[in-house]
């Protein structure tokens, strides 16, 4: 019965909170009531720009480390099993959900050039004519055919930006690179002529200043049967990576070890959602601080306001009901600024993305694996916050009302 006379009341009882809300009698009241809009406000915009920094950094990450191997990586445990196993890899490659595979060869060495005589130790990538989710913004051709020996007979390489500028090489140039043979009883080191036919960008500043892109079999040439080669297989939705692996794991059988992409970084992103969680609820102090500017605000609503309270209980406002009063009040409040704060957050995180404006120069970049900052707004994000934000105020706001409900309206009356 209370709480359908309630249901029927709260037209009323949001009318009340909203003329309290614009009333003008009280210069102390409006001040407080400023004070706590813009308390909140700059809360929850510090909210929205953490989690957006949060949210867009571990994305990007996410994203660039999937572009630059497969989402699944397959290792042969046996000697030749690339050879040996040709009909299974074929039938993990059919596995619903692969998009492509390639074979991709690992090695290590030097490279110098007539501007950077001294050389610089680089990691060696060989891929198949065709396959390699590494190589992107490429400035011109097709990257398998700019890895085809030239009419010299001298092969082409791929390098990172970072590394064509420390080089001082244009394409075409001529470069000297130095293999690490470990076939035998001691290392021997095999030199080797390239040509470097374009630069590539990886998104991650280490690699693009230490990663060589050759043709596969000019690599294994080079540095002897030993060397690190894996089966990356490049997968047409990632969010399947778990299902996929499963199947081409009985494909290959227990003769290969097959990894995913999550696992392979599991420590990093769950460092990165720590760190999220931990910086959340940091920075929601600031927007509990701010909730006690809004209930102050509140208490003197009702110090001010204890006529009108006297009048409405009088009337036959129930103290129930004279507590949602006030709540409301401080709740339309702490909204208001709450929605203030979500549209100023969102709105610099957007500026700061699209105008670029954190960039961070190589050798930061390299400890950070990005040269420029993202933020992204996502929808559950801000819908954290402001579950956060509205609920810490009507915390706060429930002491002051809570106040004005056990006014009795005779003493009301009589001390005002």
């Amino acid at each position: 019965m209370a709480s359908k006379l309630l249901q029927r009341r709260l037209p009323l009882i949001w009318a009340i909170a909203w003329r309290y809300m614009l009333g003008d009698r009280s210069q102390i009241l409006s001040s407080t009531a400023w004070a706590a809009f813009i308390a909140t406000t700059l809360g929850v915009t510090a909210m929205v720009i953490a989690m957006a920094l949060m949210t867009g950094y571990t994305e990007d990450l996410q994203h660039k480390l999937i572009g630059l191997q497969g989402e699944v990586i397959a290792s042969p445990l046996v000697q030749g099993g690339f050879e040996s196993y040709a009909a299974e890899l074929e039938r993990a490659g059919a596995v619903p959900g692969v998009a492509r595979m390639g074979r991709v060869a690992y090695g290590e060495g030097s490279i110098s050039s007539a501007g950077s005589p001294e050389g610089v130790s680089v990691v060696l990538r060989g891929v198949e004519p065709g396959y390699d989710p590494t190589v992107r913004k490429i400035a011109s051709g097709d990257p398998p055919a700019l890895l085809e020996p030239g009419e010299d007979g001298i092969p082409g390489a791929l390098l990172g930006t970072e590394l064509q500028r420390q080089l001082s090489v244009e394409p075409g140039d001529v470069l000297r690179l130095v293999v690490l043979d470990l076939t035998g009883t001691r290392p021997r080191f095999r030199y080797r002529s390239v040509r470097f036919a374009d630069s590539f960008s990886t998104g991650f500043a280490e690699f693009d200043a230490s990663w060589i892109i050759l043709d596969g079999e000019v690599l294994r040439r080079a540095r002897g049967d030993t060397g690190l080669d894996v089966m990356e297989f490049k997968l047409e939705d990632p969010e399947r990576t778990e299902q996929i692996a499963a199947g081409i794991e009985r494909e290959l059988g227990s003769d290969w070890m097959v990894q995913r992409w999550q696992k392979l970084n599991r420590q990093l992103f769950a460092a990165l959602k720590l760190q999220e969680w931990a910086l959340f609820f940091v920075l929601g102090v600031i927007v509990v601080v701010s909730t006690f500017n809004v209930a102050s605000t509140l208490v003197i609503l009702v110090r001010e306001r204890m006529r009108d309270i006297g009048v409405l209980a009088s009337l036959g406002l129930s103290p129930r009901e004279l507590w949602w009063v006030f709540a409301t009040y401080g709740l339309s409040l702490g909204a208001m600024g709450t929605l203030s704060g979500v549209l100023l957050g969102g709105g610099a995180a957007w500026l700061i993305t699209e105008l670029e404006l954190i960039r961070f120069g190589p050798e930061i970049a390299a400890i950070y694996f990005i040269d420029s900052v993202p933020f992204r707004v996502e929808l559950t994000d801000v819908l954290a916050i402001v579950t956060f934000s509205l609920t810490v105020t009507l915390i706060a706001c429930s002491v002051p009302a809570f106040r004005a409900a056990r006014v009795n309206p005779s003493v009301a009356l009589r001390d005002e």
